[in-house]
C-alpha cells in the first residue's frame, strides 16, 4: 500500500507515523513545489511539482499517483483541500482515494462566513460574526458587539493577514489595507483544539482527542495538554455528523462562561495532531484500515489526560 502526502512542508512527524504504520507493507511518498521542504526528505520517495496555482498540477499529481500505484492522498495545506474534493472521482478513476470530505462541506469549511451560517442555522454557538461593516457599526451602536475585534479573511489559512482591531479608525485602516475581511467577535476563554476522524465508509465519527491550547506560534498549537470532556465529545460528534465530514478534521472551540463556542473546522491534519498521535490516537491506521476497506470501530477518549506537548526545533 502506497500513501502520498501532498505539499507536506515541514509537517516530518506526519511523514514518520505513516511510516511507522506501513512498515515494510508499502511507502510513503510526498510532493511538494519547493525543494527546501524539510518533510520530503523523510519520506521513502518525494516528487517536486508545480505550484497548486500552474495548470499542469492536477495532471502532476494522478500521474505520480498512476506511475507509482498509490492507493491513499491527502494534503496538508487548506488551499489544495478542494482541488482534491473537486477531481475526487479522478483520483478514484486511477485507483487512488483523496482522504477528503465532499466538496460542497470543504468548501464550507475554508469559507468561514459559510460556515459561520451553517453553525447558527444547526444551533451551534459561535462568534459574531459580519461581512459587512455596516452592520457591525448598527449592532456596535446597540451594544451587540464591543471592541476590540478579529479581522480576518473571509478565506484564508495559516492565520494570514489576521489583525485585531481595538478601534473604528483601526479598523478602516486594516479594511483599506486589506480585500475580502470579515469581522468577527474576539473571544475570551479557553480555546481547546480537536482531532477528529470520521470513518471513511461508516460515514460515522469514531475517535476525538481533545486539547487544550496553552501557547500558540505561526497560527499552530505550539503547547498544550490533552483534557476529556463528555459534554465536548457529544456536541463534536453531533456536528461532525451533521456538516457530513469525513476522514481527518481539526476543529477549534473556544469555553466561554461553561459553554462552547465552535471557532473554525479545518478537513485536514491539524498542526497539533502529534500531541494526539503521541497519545495513542492512530489517524494513520485508521486510513490504513479504510483504503483496505476495513470500518473503524468507535473508540473514543482512550487517552491519558493531563499529557503534555512541547514543540521544539530540530
Amino acid at each position: 500500500m502506497n500513501i502520498l502526502v501532498l505539499s507536506c512542508g515541514s509537517r516530518n512527524k506526519i511523514i514518520h507515523y505513516f511510516k511507522r504504520e506501513l512498515k515494510s507493507v508499502g511507502m510513503v511518498m510526498a510532493t511538494d513545489c519547493s525543494r527546501l521542504a524539510p518533510a520530503l526528505y523523510d519520506a521513502d520517495k518525494y516528487f517536486i511539482v508545480p505550484s497548486i496555482g500552474e495548470e499542469s498540477y492536477l495532471e502532476t499529481i494522478l500521474t505520480i499517483c498512476t506511475e507509482n500505484r498509490v492507493n491513499a492522498v491527502f494534503s496538508l495545506i487548506d488551499p489544495e483541500l478542494s482541488l482534491l474534493a473537486r477531481h475526487k472521482d479522478e483520483f478514484l478513476s486511477v485507483g487512488t482515494v483523496p482522504i477528503i470530505s465532499d466538496y460542497d462541506t470543504v468548501e464550507m469549511c475554508f469559507d468561514k462566513y459559510l460556515l459561520h451560517n451553517f453553525l447558527i442555522k444547526e444551533g451551534y454557538k459561535t462568534a459574531k460574526t459580519y461581512i459587512s461593516k455596516e452592520v457591525f457599526y448598527r449592532d456596535l451602536e446597540k451594544g451587540r458587539i464591543s471592541f476590540p475585534v478579529f479581522l480576518k479573511p473571509r478565506k484564508g489559512s495559516a492565520s494570514l493577514n489576521i489583525s485585531v482591531a481595538n478601534e473604528v479608525e483601526e479598523l478602516e485602516t486594516i479594511f483599506k489595507r486589506h480585500d475580502d475581511l470579515l469581522i468577527q467577535e474576539y473571544m475570551h476563554g479557553t480555546e481547546y483544539g480537536a482531532d477528529v476522524y470520521i470513518d471513511m465508509i461508516s460515514r460515522k465519527p469514531v475517535s476525538i482527542f481533545i486539547k487544550e491550547k496553552i501557547k500558540m506560534r505561526a497560527g499552530e498549537t505550539d503547547k498544550s495538554v490533552s483534557i476529556k470532556d463528555k459534554s465536548l465529545f457529544d456536541l463534536i460528534s453531533d456536528f461532525v455528523t451533521k456538516a457530513k465530514l469525513v476522514g481527518v478534521v481539526d476543529i477549534d472551540i473556544f469555553k466561554i462562561d461553561n459553554e462552547y463556542y465552535i471557532s473554525e473546522v479545518n478537513p485536514r491534519f491539524g498542526g497539533g495532531y502529534p500531541h494526539a498521535y503521541e497519545c495513542g490516537v492512530n489517524f494513520p491506521k485508521m486510513i490504513i484500515n479504510n483504503i483496505k476497506n476495513i470500518v473503524n470501530s468507535a473508540d473514543m477518549g482512550s487517552y491519558d489526560e493531563g499529557v503534555y506537548m512541547m514543540k521544539y526545533n530540530e
